[in-house]
């Protein structure tokens, strides 16, 4: 059996993790999950419901937070599997929705969210990493070379594993705080503009402000597939789910809030780089810039932690190590492309495509058909490879990712695949395939 040294990478792949290593609480989960959320890669979607979407920044505020919070209470859900069987989230979704779908849709679409979101997240820390270096030293480095750097780092902390994870959030968490205390008093003392005064032209558009809520829906409910690779380190699974969910809403909150009342002031999505230049006050603009970089560090060992296993679950002969350097090879690539981050919106609709039926067929197993609970019997199938097909979840799979390409953006597609896919999922599963 592997076993996890501090000394080592960890080694524990699609294997369950021994109860000896169950130890996280909440508190560890809460500080993991509020790590994550405030970066720059996480502001996009606020600020542009602002900047393209025209909202009032209280709507379009409202909308994404409620979008997110309806996203991390499925995703909190799904990490309490990994705490009751010490199992990744990847692997575990092959009780739900069969092992081949599992291995050759789910975990590479996953693999895909993963390495996006760590591409555009490294490229938002990236600018402003340069922004510091051009600003204080008045050295110009390409932006390539210092993307390379940045996501190599990260690629390397999340090889390490969950316990460089688990320390380096914790690590961070304080400065963290402080940059995002400054940063709202940056915004409502030093701001030319009256903080959060929306465009002449902002109208509150209810189609609109319930796209945006389903675009936040769809950029968070991806993680269903994954909050048991974290979790599966926890005490228990009431410890791993109120942490998961605590931590989230509260760091979601900062960031809808800072993300929304800069881009109503500076039309911008990246509040580090604007915030450290209007202030008045040196200090202070670097300590955010600062922040901004922990930040963007702290979300990026998690994507490509959770993406790794993704890969391993779709080719698990590679190993966990293999998958991991295998997966930071390609994300210190995408990174080197900034034309990413300004993509978000439609490459966020484009995956929602496979994400969201997805996502709603293991909710919907896990909560309803299986209630909560997966037997020996089944998760002895899974080990043994006997559930491969589970024929509902293709077929809903295979309808509602069509359907979710032809409903226009205005109609919230995010939300309606969701529910029409829970609704669809369910009828198949109590009426038609039985068995």
């Amino acid at each position: 059996m592997a076993r996890l040294n501090k000394q080592n990478f960890e080694q524990f792949g699609l294997e369950a993790v021994p109860s000896s290593l169950q130890q996280s609480t909440w508190k560890e989960y809460a500080i993991i999950a509020f790590a994550f959320s405030v970066n720059a890669g996480n502001f996009l979607v606020p600020a542009l419901a602002v900047t393209q979407g025209n909202l009032p920044w209280l709507a379009a505020f409202v909308a994404v937070w409620i979008g997110a919070i309806l996203a991390f209470l499925c995703v909190s859900a799904l990490s309490i599997p990994g705490a009751l069987y010490g199992l990744p989230g990847q692997y575990i979704l092959r009780a739900f929705v069969g092992s081949w779908l599992a291995t050759k849709i789910a975990s590479p679409i996953r693999v895909l969210t993963s390495l996006y979101w760590f591409s555009v997240q490294t490229i938002g820390g990236t600018y402003i990493l340069q922004s510091v270096i051009s600003n204080f030293l008045n050295i110009h480095i390409p932006f390539a070379l210092l993307a390379v750097f940045t996501a190599s780092l990260m690629a390397y902390l999340a090889l390490v594993g969950y316990d460089a994870v688990k320390k380096v959030t914790r690590l961070f968490l304080p400065i963290l705080i402080i940059g995002q205390g400054l940063m709202l008093l940056v915004i409502f003392t030093e701001v030319p503009v009256p903080a959060g005064k929306s465009s002449p032209n902002a109208t509150l558009d209810w189609g609109i402000f319930f796209f945006y809520m389903s675009l936040a829906f769809v950029q968070f409910v991806s993680g269903v597939s994954a909050s048991s690779d974290m979790t599966r380190y926890a005490k228990s699974a009431r410890q791993g789910f109120s942490g998961m969910f605590l931590g989230n809403v509260a760091g979601y909150f900062m960031t809808a809030l800072i993300g929304t009342l800069v881009a109503s002031s500076f039309h911008s999505t990246n509040p580090f780089v604007v915030l450290s230049e209007v202030t008045t006050t040196s200090f202070v603009g670097l300590f955010i810039t600062f922040s901004g970089l922990l930040a963007m560090i702290s979300i990026n060992i998690g994507n490509a932690y959770t993406g790794g296993f993704s890969l391993l679950n779709t080719w698990p002969a590679l190993g966990r190590i293999k998958s991991a350097l295998l997966f930071g090879l390609v994300g210190v690539i995408l990174s080197c492309f900034p034309t990413l981050s300004t993509e978000a919106a439609s490459i966020i609709s484009i995956l929602g495509a496979g994400i969201v039926p997805l996502s709603a067929i293991i909710v919907v197993d896990y909560l309803w058909i299986k209630k909560r609970s997966i037997s020996e019997e089944l998760l002895m199938n899974v080990v043994l490879g006997t559930y491969k097909l589970n024929l509902a979840a293709i077929l809903t799979f295979a309808v509602m990712s069509i359907a979710y390409l032809m409903i226009p953006n205005e109609y919230s597609p995010g939300m309606v695949i969701f529910i029409s896919s829970s609704i669809v999922y369910l009828s198949l599963k109590n009426y038609v395939f039985t068995n």
